[in-house]
């Protein structure tokens, strides 16, 4: 009999703290892992590197060119010119390339800037808005680079056209 005490007091004591343990644990345990297909993602990450230029030597009129913003433009660290007409300069992944313009909106009468450039690597979109008219056309907007593989990278551009 006084092992069957003995026997049930230790029983409540471990069942007693046990239980306190599992009382103090705070952190609930969820036992869901959500994994992502990244083969049903429409866009791949951006691996595109866009890199600053010095304006093009072959552009002697009309141009348009474009920075990532305002402090850049000011400091000549241009991402995209082109010749207003024919065609337009990047450095893309290391290489400085010139690619035909394909389309391009009159931007003497519209109040939106839009240009697309195609070659084998690369469909570049630019799409922006006129913020100030005086001898060249100001504009804000976005510049989109698609790849063949389905990487995009878009970023926004401030620059100007003019003659």
């Amino acid at each position: 009999m006084k092992y069957l005490i003995i026997f049930f007091s230790a029983f409540l004591l471990v069942a007693c703290k046990k239980e306190k343990e599992t009382v103090s644990d705070s952190k609930p345990k969820d036992s869901v892992n959500i994994v992502q297909d990244s083969a049903k993602t429409d866009a791949k990450p951006a691996n595109i590197l866009v890199d600053i230029f010095p304006f093009p030597k072959e552009i002697k009129e009309c141009s348009c060119y474009f920075a990532k913003n305002k402090e850049d433009f000011e400091n000549e660290k241009y991402i995209y010119a082109d010749d207003a007409g024919k065609t337009a300069y990047m450095k893309l992944d290391g290489k400085r390339i010139a690619m035909n313009l394909l389309s391009s909106s009159d931007m003497e009468v519209d109040e939106e800037l839009t240009k697309e450039i195609e070659n084998e690597n690369y469909k570049i979109s630019v799409r922006g808005k006129k913020i100030k008219t005086e001898e060249v056309l100001l504009f804000e907007g976005t510049l989109t680079i698609t790849k063949p593989d389905g990487s995009i990278t878009t970023m926004p551009i401030y620059g100007e056209c003019g003659c």
